[in-house]
């Protein structure tokens, strides 16, 4: 079956639109399959509805409308050129502009990296992070990593977070910009650029730039309210935003912004097989005191609760503001400040976990008869500020800038206990009997101070058009600091869940870079444009490098272009990935994060610390506009990143208690660390690092198409509809690894079989390759009618996988691949203008409720019959779209 559909406002287009083959598309993406099958309906709807209307009135008007769309192609760009006249629709380089409107319709889960993954395909957001990770989450583009991506906010660079994401997957050492620390309700509009753009930003802009505009508005603002969950009621979220614009003087602006957030806990986990294992629960079976007591504990069976989100109270703010001193002068000024409070719960610890036998009276109690939950938590303080002069002298403009951001975290283990502290280390410490329940662990920071000094002017030398020159400086100093706890949080195995930062952890790192830069842009001829830049660094701790960049973009007609980019890029390790140390654990394991500078990696055959990763990229990309209203971008891009950074496979010292590799365990002696003398006799041990050693190459595609529409029929409007269509793709291979270092891949004797390890397993591997989806597809239609808005958006997700071993069985290990399939999830914003200022909107985030597959059966069935507490985390961490299912909102703002 056909539908004829003959475009709006013409006579030459026709559409002919194959229900049968969209059938057939979906039985690929399982249709048959209940979870998805509504949601694929969604997508079907989508193509009729663009059909129907345009079937109905043929001879109606089209116009164009893009007030309300997502985004706004005649924005002059200020991203990715340093000219001041470019719009985005015209830009050499592929670059999209998100609206205030766009950010704010999609924003019913109200944190910025959730809102722009939603509105941007290229860019995925960590929809779950495992300890630390779980409570300041990451986003990347083009599947690279967090690292690879800047942020600035006005063009100026913003400072990263200090927490750093050590467990595996695919946002592993992902140390980037917290956006949620910018609030939405503050920005104008942001632009994405996706290609590199190191030479004219900085070396780590190897994926991208995000560039988030504030608001300057002088008058007018805000007040908004959103409450929202998920459908099992978890996750409870509200918010209170507020924006206001001042007009202090003649030519001057001050414009504030506050906002307040809280998120509740979620649930996703399964049951722990440890606390309904008859021999531990059940005195028929074996079961003794006090663990026959979890039955009757609150929540049992679902004691564990690791796997959800954190529950976390935020308040952040921002400002921007300025005025003119004299004709040529102005200053501005702009800034963020947040306080966050968060937790998240740890694995559950059984009651016989933390008991003290008295040497006099042979009796043994138990701090916790019911078992305990413990939390992590942070204080966390972030601020950004910058304050600048601008103005125009000779004929050339110049800025002046500088900024200083800083992140500072405090951590605690809350509702815990110190084993080692309260019953002893089986040796020559007897116990205390006693132990404090929380505990301070230290905290960690991360600060950036960055001045720039920027010249621009245009000459006229008989080009088309004038040749732009730009050049300009910049100075920053990073630092990078972690503090110890309390010793009560490190001793004798530490905090239950988390040990402090010892001693040894601590330090105070810092580095300075130099850089210059030049930037040419023209048009040689009417139809060419050309942007060449070089850019100079130099790091105190890994010397100088030279980057470049050419784009260019050839308009053969109004209608049709070509651009392309070649570029070079050079990262240097962050500080938090050279020196970040800790002790990660888990009922029965403990783990060192060696930080890579350490001598004690030298006993590992690592060297003397990591080095920088180098890049070059390539793109070329086709802007159609073949008919009014109809634009259509086609970017095709390749980059390849030499000796990566990248956290290694879990390295282990001892399997059960026995050893499994000597040079393992002597790393964690050299460093320091002491581990829960618990674990040591019993449980697995080992190290977890970061090194150089895999080189990349990512190949993909990015699609845009918009095309907004006024449907009228019979003189009257049926309400304009902004039809849109966003997709990337995007393939990693790997084409080199490092070898494993012979004291790693020595094969152990004592515990047969003996595999040897790899500082690169198969689960490193498959976390750049195959861990984030190969394509995402956003097919969205945003209607207006009056008071009426339906913004729709169908994303489908491809498949994404990941290989992992079998904790439960680890000498053995056998590797599984866990999938999660192709999967649509629906987004639906439904809006109503209740009066001139008065909002309203309901809608959804993952509207069917989809899930993620689950992780591989075989490895939760051995996990579950190994009593391993591994088994509790059912979904696969690294799902694109989340664990938590639908979220369901209600929104109202009050313009002024």
């Amino acid at each position: 079956m056909k539908f004829r559909v003959r475009h709006l406002g013409s006579t030459s287009h026709i559409c002919s639109i194959d229900v049968g083959r969209w059938l057939e598309m979906g039985k690929i993406l399982s249709l048959d399959n209940p979870p998805h099958r509504a949601s694929m309906f969604a997508v079907a709807a989508l193509v009729l509805a663009a059909a129907a209307p345009a079937a109905e009135a043929q001879t109606a008007e089209a116009t164009t409308d893009t007030s309300n769309g997502p985004a706004t192609l005649n924005t002059v760009v200020v991203t990715g050129t340093r000219t001041t006249t470019l719009q985005a629709a015209d830009s050499p380089a592929p670059i999209q502009v998100l609206s205030a409107q766009a950010l704010q319709t999609a924003s019913g889960n109200p944190d910025l990296i959730n809102t722009l993954a939603n509105l941007i395909p290229s860019l995925t957001a960590q929809g779950f992070g495992g300890d630390m990770a779980n409570q300041t989450l990451q986003a990347k583009l083009r599947g690279l990593s967090p690292n690879h991506t800047l942020v600035l906010v006005d063009g100026k660079r913003r400072h990263t977070t200090g927490n750093l994401a050590v467990l595996g997957g695919p946002y592993q050492g992902g140390a980037g910009v917290d956006l949620n620390f910018i609030p939405i309700s503050a920005i104008d509009h942001i632009e994405v650029l996706t290609e590199g753009a190191a030479a004219q930003y900085g070396t780590d802009a190897i994926a991208g730039v995000i560039n988030i505009i504030l608001k300057k508005k002088a008058s007018g603002g805000m007040v908004s309210g959103t409450y929202g969950h998920y459908m099992d009621q978890g996750g409870v979220t509200s918010e209170v935003a507020g924006n206001v614009g001042f007009k202090p003087a003649d030519g001057a602006y001050l414009n504030l912004t506050g906002e307040v957030h809280n998120h509740g806990h979620s649930q996703r986990g399964g049951i722990d097989p440890r606390v309904i294992d008859p021999a531990n629960v059940d005195p028929a079976h074996g079961g003794t005191y006090p663990n026959t007591n979890e039955p009757y504990a609150t929540g049992y069976p679902y004691l564990n609760q690791i796997q959800g989100d954190a529950a976390y109270h935020s308040k952040i703010g921002a400002f921007s503001a300025g005025f003119g001193l004299g004709d040529n002068v102005r200053f501005y000024t702009f800034g963020t400040y947040g306080d966050k409070d968060a937790a998240s719960f740890e694995n559950y610890r059984q009651p016989n976990k933390v008991h003290y036998t008295d040497p006099n009276t042979g009796v043994t109690t138990y701090m916790y008869p019911y078992g305990f939950s413990p939390e992590e938590a942070i204080q966390e303080r972030d601020y950004s500020v910058t304050g600048g002069l601008k103005g125009e002298v000779a004929l050339w403009n110049w800025d002046l800038s500088t900024t200083l951001g800083d992140d500072r975290i405090k951590l605690f283990t809350l509702g815990s206990a110190n084993a080692g502290l309260y019953g002893g280390d089986g040796g020559s410490f007897p116990g205390t009997g006693a132990s404090p329940t929380d505990f301070y662990d230290g905290f960690f920071s991360a600060s950036q101070w960055t001045s720039n000094l920027d010249f621009s002017r245009d000459f006229e030398i008989g080009m088309a058009a004038p040749l732009n020159v730009a050049f300009g400086a910049e100075y920053r100093r990073d630092k990078y600091e972690i503090g110890a706890g309390n010793p009560s949080s490190y001793l004798y195995g530490g905090a239950q869940s988390f040990p402090g930062f010892t001693p040894t952890d601590a330090g105070d790192h810092s580095r300075r870079n130099y850089a210059g830069y030049v930037d040419l842009a023209g048009k040689p001829i009417e139809k060419l444009y050309v942007d060449i830049a070089g850019r100079y660094e130099h790091y105190s701790d890994f010397g100088s490098t030279t980057i470049g960049k050419l784009t260019a973009r050839y308009d053969f007609t109004e209608a049709y272009a070509i651009r392309g980019t070649i570029s070079s890029g050079f990262r240097a390790p962050t500080l938090a990935e050279e020196f970040y140390s800790t002790t990660n654990v888990g009922p029965s394991t403990a783990f060192v994060q060696l930080p890579p500078n350490a001598k004690a990696a030298q006993l590992l055959g690592l060297g003397n610390g990591l080095e920088p990763e180098k890049s070059i990229s390539y793109s070329i990309g086709f802007v159609f506009r073949p008919i009014p209203r109809l634009t259509a971008t086609l970017d095709l891009y390749q980059t390849n990143i030499r000796n990566r950074i990248v956290g290694s496979g879990t390295i282990y010292g001892t399997v059960s208690g026995t050893t499994y590799s000597q040079a393992a365990t002597d790393a964690i002696i050299a460093n320091g660390n002491v581990l829960d003398p618990d674990v040591q006799a019993h449980g697995d041990t080992g190290i977890n690092i970061f090194a150089n050693g895999i080189s990349t190459r990512t190949r993909g595609a990015d699609l845009s198409v918009d095309y907004p529409v006024e449907y009228v029929f019979n003189n009257t409007s049926f309400g304009t509809v902004d039809w849109s269509i966003a997709a990337t793709y995007n393939q990693t291979s790997v084409t080199s690894v490092r070898a494993t270092p012979s004291q790693l891949a020595e094969v152990p004797t004592t515990v047969p079989p003996t595999p040897p390890q790899e500082l690169f397993n198969a689960t490193a591997i498959t976390d750049l390759t195959t861990a984030s989806p190969k394509y995402v597809i956003n097919l969205g239609a945003l209607w207006t009618r009056g008071k009426y808005t339906v913004n729709l958006v169908e994303k489908l997700y491809g498949s994404s996988e990941e290989y992992q071993n079998d904790d439960a069985n680890v000498s053995v290990a056998p590797i599984y691949r866990t999938r999660i399939g192709p999967t649509p999830i629906t987004n639906l914003d439904l809006g109503y203008q209740a009066t001139k200022e008065i909002k309203l909107d309901v809608g959804a985030i993952n509207l069917f409720n989809e899930y993620p597959d689950k992780i591989n059966a075989t490895v939760l069935a051995n996990e579950r019959a190994g009593n391993d507490n591994a088994a509790v985390q059912i979904y696969p961490s690294f799902s694109p779209f989340g664990i938590n299912g639908g979220y369901y909102y209600a929104k109202a703002t009050y313009s002024f």
